[in-house]
């Protein structure tokens, strides 16, 4: 199909030099799961975008070269005004130009979804939300939990465990 990666990961870029559990769950959780242990390609702003790249397009073509857009809801996310071009390109490429299918990961507690903009409930309303919680942080690594069978469930169909 032309495509490189099998999911392109939009996740709070955090600014703050402490590192907090959603740049590890993405940088080190995710890899060692899908790509490690399922075989999956992932394509995470900060690793797979050169420095010196127009950041800008280099989002829209990595996310073109993906097969799935993996989003992480986080209170930060949903009020971050620097992540909102990652996910307007994202739902543009999922809800109008159909192509890319969509994965919510809740990394905490969303509450309301009214507050959400409107791509992002009808997402949830249709294909629903996969919840991170709290029993999973105690074996995020294993491939064979609720939570990652859930994740494989909706990504395309190469993961082959070992």
């Amino acid at each position: 199909d032309g495509k490189i990666y099998d999911a392109y990961v939009i996740y709070p870029k955090n600014h703050i030099s402490e590192a907090n559990f959603v740049e590890y769950f993405v940088y080190q959780i995710m890899p060692d799961i899908l790509e490690n242990k399922c075989g999956y390609k992932l394509c995470i702003y900060g690793r797979d975008i050169c420095p010196g790249e127009d950041a800008a397009s280099a989002i829209e073509k990595r996310m073109q070269q993906s097969r799935r857009l993996i989003i992480l809801l986080t209170q930060q996310l949903i009020n971050s005004k620097e992540d909102a071009y990652d996910q307007h390109i994202a739902l543009y490429n999922a809800l109008i130009q159909n192509n890319t299918k969509v994965i919510l990961l809740e990394m905490e507690t969303i509450g309301a979804y009214g507050k959400l903009q409107e791509s992002l409930r009808f997402i949830i309303k249709h294909q629903g939300i996969i919840r991170w919680e709290e029993e999973h942080a105690m074996h995020p690594q294993s491939p064979n939990s609720k939570f990652w069978k859930q994740v494989r469930y909706h990504m395309p169909l190469t993961c082959r465990p070992s």
